[in-house]
Order: structure tokens, then sequence, then C-alpha cells
């Protein structure tokens, strides 16, 4: 029988564990940036109400996980030293812009590359790209200084990246869940939010409880981020003698494998964006790709890596990068509807005949 290592394990359950991320995603279009497009366009609130839901499951579950595993979450990249609020403003504001722009998030563009989009494969490699330039690449050079500026260093520390409290922040999470469902006959149409919500416990799980385990290999704590996993996915198939299979890794590839696997069944999401409005697409995914890739670098994260696993930690500083990158894509998303550029490709609705969600 074949016996495999701790980080062999810890790998193959990323592949499963993101396999079922991209199936339940492309079953229901799981998207941050498309619940803002989705109300700008239509007053539609389904795939906002989805991902709120995946907040507070992601956060009730990972308390639950790190309480009775004992696990220290604040020595994860969510709380490291020196934080600087101003590059992660800036960077969750980069990525806001960005991922309206290339019409989808790091997460999306996986998605809908697996599903069909040949585009958004653009979209990846600029991600990928930026996001190791920014790293260490050519752009870490001219953004260090701003990044570890000792001013805005102290500045910052003014505001400590504390814990938030849970019941505080499960309680706004509930009356905002509450505004965009409205009826509580919709809530079992929440089912995706929920799934995607104990899939972030279970990485946490993963790679803190039975990486923990491990002897070959160094696993650290991770959950489910998309920006930097992706630049070392890219770096692996480039320079596969000196890179490793890693559960980010590991995680990215399921994704794609789960999202393409669904595709052959629900087929509906196939065939491409049904708007006609794609004149500067390919530009667009460029330009977008590189935001979010520089921007989610410098907010530690994009709107999963901070919206769902970061928040799952109650890190402060993860509030403030979601919360940068929500306002900078809607109005980004704002201004771009304004001009006649936001496309709209299909319709979500709650599908119990309520008119409440459209114009």
């Amino acid at each position: 029988m074949l016996e495999l290592e701790i980080y062999q394990i810890v790998n193959l359950l990323g592949f499963i564990l993101g396999s079922a991320f991209g199936m339940i995603a492309q079953k229901r279009q799981f998207c941050f940036s498309g619940s803002i497009k989705d109300y700008i366009l239509t007053k539609s609130t389904m795939r906002g109400a989805s991902v709120v839901m995946a907040m507070i499951v992601a956060i009730i579950s990972t308390f639950f996980v790190s309480s009775y595993f004992e696990l220290d979450l604040t020595n994860t990249v969510y709380y490291k030293d020196n934080l600087n609020y101003f590059a992660i403003i800036f960077g969750g504001a980069l990525f806001g812009v960005g991922m309206m722009l290339a019409d989808g998030c790091s997460n999306r563009h996986l998605i809908k590359f697996a599903q069909g989009d040949k585009n958004s494969l653009i979209s990846i490699v600029f991600i990928g790209i930026f996001a190791f330039a920014t790293t260490r690449g050519l752009l870490n050079g001219f953004l260090d200084p701003f990044v570890n500026n000792p001013t805005l260093i102290e500045w910052s520390s003014k505001l400590e990246n504390f814990t938030m409290n849970i019941y505080f922040i499960i309680a706004v999470l509930l009356i905002l869940l509450k505004v965009l469902v409205r009826h509580a006959v919709r809530l079992p149409n929440l089912w995706d939010g929920v799934l995607i919500g104990l899939l972030v416990a279970a990485a946490w799980f993963i790679t803190s409880v039975i990486g923990s385990e491990s002897i070959e290999r160094m696993i650290d704590p991770a959950g489910i981020t998309f920006v930097y996993p992706t630049a070392k996915t890219l770096e692996l198939f480039m320079l596969y003698q000196v890179n490793e299979l890693s559960f980010s890794i590991s995680l990215i590839v399921g994704i794609v494998f789960g999202a393409f696997l669904m595709s052959k069944f629900n087929r509906k999401y196939s065939f491409g964006c049904t708007s006609a409005k794609g004149e500067h697409r390919v530009r667009n995914n460029m330009i977008g790709g590189a935001m979010m890739g520089t921007g989610g670098i410098l907010s530690i994260g994009c709107t999963v890596g901070q919206g769902l696993t970061g928040l799952s930690t109650l890190a402060f500083a993860s509030l403030v990068a979601i919360v940068s990158i929500f306002v900078s894509g809607y109005f980004t998303a704002k201004y771009l509807n304004k001009k006649d550029q936001l496309p709209m490709c299909f319709i979500f609705e709650w599908g119990d005949n309520r008119t409440d969600y459209q114009i």
C-alpha cells in the first residue's frame, strides 16, 4: 500500500478542497465582484447574500476549529508585525479597481477560465506576474519604501491590529444578511456560502493541525487565498526543479479542475458573456490583472484571502482590507456602468417570483 508523507497528504487534501471549492463556485458562480455588479445592474442581492453567509460561516467554523485544536491564528500573516495600514488600504483600493475593470477577482477568473473563458487566462497570468514582481521582483524595489516606510508603520501602530469581538462581527453580518435576503424563505438558496465558509475552516485544519505533524517539510498555517498562490503556481510551472508543490498551489490546481469538471454538467455558464461590451476586454484583462496582482500583495490578500480567510481570524487588518476592496470596487463599477462599460453576463435571480431586487 502506498504510504504518503504528511506534506503529501496535506497537498492531496489541498487539491480535494480546491476541487470542492471550484465545483461549488462554478455551480453557483460565487463571486465578490459579481455581487457588486449584480446590485448595480439589476438590484439583485442573491450573490451578495451568499458572500455574507460565507463570511458568517467561515468566522464561526474557524472559531470552533481554532478553539477545539487550540490554534493561535495570531501567528498567521494577517497579524504580521510592522503592519502598514496605508499599504493595505492602497492595495485594497488597487485590487478593487482591477477586479471590476477585468470583470472578476482572482478567484473568479480561475473559475471563468476553467469553464471556457479564454480571456480570463490573461488576467490569471498578469495576476501571477505582478504578484511575483511586487513580492520579489522589479516592483518590490519601487514599492518597498512605501510598504516599509518607518513613519507610516509608526502611525499605523497607533491603531493596533487587534482581534475583533466575534459576537459583534457576527451581529453586524447577520443584520447585513437580513437586509440582503429580506425573506427567510430565501435562506436555503445560500447553501453555496455555507459550504464555502466551511471550506475556509477546513483549510485551517488541514494546514495547522494535520500539517503540524509534518517532519519532512515545514508547513505554515494557511487558508484559502489566490493572489500569491497564483504566482507560485506559475513559478512551479516554469521552474519546477527549484520549487516544490505546496498546499496553496494544490488548492489553485484543484479549483481549476473542480470548476472544469462541474462546467461539463453545468453548461449554462460555459459559453461566455452575453454582453457585447467587449471591445476593450483584452486590455482590461491585462490592466485589471496587473492591478489585482500588485494590490493583492499590498493588502495581504484578495477578496477571498482577506474577506473570508483573513476575516475568519477576526484580524482588524482584514476588515480594513476587505472594506477598502469593496468600496473601491463599488465606485469603480458605478463609474463603468455610467460609461456603459459594465458588462451584464448573466442574471442571478432568487427564483421566488418576488420583484424587490430588480429595477
